[in-house]
């Protein structure tokens, strides 16, 4: 099993969050984040630093990765509002800490099926409109590869071909 419980410890001191009650979700999906609505964050390194901290702990838990994501498009201007999202994110993360990434054999299926998912979001982007698309592959019961990209163009509709051998 691996964790990250000694890292998330040590990014909670960074963050002044020790001892912090920890929530259920990082964030809501349907949360909208804007980069004009508040005031300046006082300390933008920080955001900088905690965000970062945050992507590095994608790797093992792939689960914060769009919450993460999107709070990484702010580190240029962080908002007051962004940083309590980020909060929001340390609470989960406190929450959960001494969780891991299980990777096991799937003793009943010896082929390791693989299995992806996709998913969109349709213009949530308050700023830009912009589609975010993203996908996890699994072989057997472990997830083996994750990816979270923002379109570059607007898009009215989207279509996935799937080719298989």
């Amino acid at each position: 099993m691996f964790t990250q419980q000694k890292y998330i410890g040590e990014l909670m001191k960074k963050a002044g969050m020790v001892g912090c009650a920890a929530c259920h979700t990082p964030l809501s999906s349907t949360t909208k984040i804007s980069a004009l609505r508040g005031s300046s964050f006082h300390d933008p390194s920080l955001y900088r630093s905690v965000v970062g901290s945050l992507q590095y702990l994608t790797i093992i838990r792939p689960e914060i990765s769009y919450c993460v994501n999107k709070l990484a498009r702010f580190v240029r201007s962080p908002l007051d509002s962004h940083w309590k999202m980020v909060k929001c994110v340390l609470r989960y993360l406190n929450g959960i800490a001494c969780h891991g990434l299980h990777l096991k054999k799937d003793i009943a299926n010896a082929a390791m099926r693989i299995t992806t998912y996709s998913d969109s979001d349709w213009a949530v982007d308050l700023d830009d409109r912009k589609l975010t698309t993203r996908y996890y592959v699994f072989l057997g019961p472990n997830l083996v590869s994750w990816a979270l990209k923002k379109q570059t163009a607007v898009a009215r509709s989207i279509t996935i071909t799937l080719q298989l051998p």
